[in-house]
């Protein structure tokens, strides 16, 4: 298990500048990784599992030159760790950042973060792509065309039978499948979901992190949180301040759609909010 114990060990033995910082888990720890406050100024990030151990190269690389082009702050790596104290996986000490996961009762106004968001995927899309990380399974795909999830997506509705409106399902499902990128690579965070976006103190966006499935590519898979979260206006507002495609569009509401299906199949989730997001697309 990655507790408080074996990160102050790791610590201690590959930073021990830094040994006598408080070391706390922080309340929403993450799925892919567990991560810790060292401090008040820095966090520490440990792959939970193999296959996301390729994204600690990733961020390491990457996140330095795509931070001073954002309009908004994202985690910057001040240290890369290695496999050590029991613990198989590299790792990495990153700034930290304050704020809160945003939340819809906590966001004041839906319609200014959705332009507030689109701003900064917009910043993000103009920086140079070249040599950036293509669609693979350091990020299951993403950016990449749909269709790897098509299996996925068919046996989701077929065991989900009657609990979803199966042919309003797959008429969508094949209208993204359909859609194909012809742009060339853009960036893309690839996991836009609100425990990744943070609020301050007003409910206003204030910084964006977890950028573990980030590469370039087709970026419909950052535009599913307009089905996510977003509703009717805001929604409208976000398309309009990113001038989304009809085709990006598509393939973004395939996204949301797919992950609503996989996460209801496999109860991760409370099958009230994945039936509010199949209903809102």
């Amino acid at each position: 298990m990655i507790e408080t114990d074996l990160v102050r060990r790791l610590i201690a033995t590959q930073f021990p500048q830094w040994a006598s910082l408080p070391i706390r888990p922080v309340d929403r720890g993450g799925w892919d990784n567990r991560t810790f406050h060292l401090g008040d100024e820095m966090s520490v990030r440990l792959p939970s599992a193999e296959r996301y151990v390729e994204a600690v190269a990733k961020e390491q690389e990457w996140l330095p030159i795509l931070a001073p082009q954002l309009p908004l702050p994202i985690p910057v790596p001040l240290g890369k760790g290695e496999p050590g104290e029991g613990y198989p996986f590299p790792w990495s000490v990153n700034s930290w950042i304050e704020g809160r996961a945003a939340t819809a009762d906590g966001i004041a106004d839906l319609t200014e973060f959705a332009v507030d968001l689109a701003d900064f995927l917009a910043a993000l899309k103009r920086i140079d792509a070249t040599g950036g990380p293509q669609a693979g399974a350091h990020n299951f795909y993403r950016g990449g065309p749909l269709a790897v999830y098509d299996g996925e997506t068919q046996a989701a509705v077929k065991d989900l039978g009657d609990r979803i409106p199966g042919e309003l399902v797959l008429r969508i499902w094949r209208e993204a499948l359909e859609s194909t990128w012809d742009g060339p690579p853009e960036w893309f965070h690839g996991d836009m979901s609100t425990g990744n976006l943070l609020i301050n103190d007003d409910g206003r966006l204030s910084a964006v992190i977890d950028f573990g499935t980030c590469g370039v590519g087709d970026p419909a898979c950052d535009v599913a949180i307009a089905w996510t979260l977003f509703k009717a206006e805001s929604r409208d507002a976000f398309r309009e301040r990113l001038a989304i495609d009809d085709g990006t569009w598509a393939r973004g509401r395939g996204w949301a759609l797919w992950k609503a299906l996989v996460t209801y199949d496999g109860y991760y989730a409370s099958p009230r909010v994945v039936e509010e997001t199949l209903s809102s697309l």
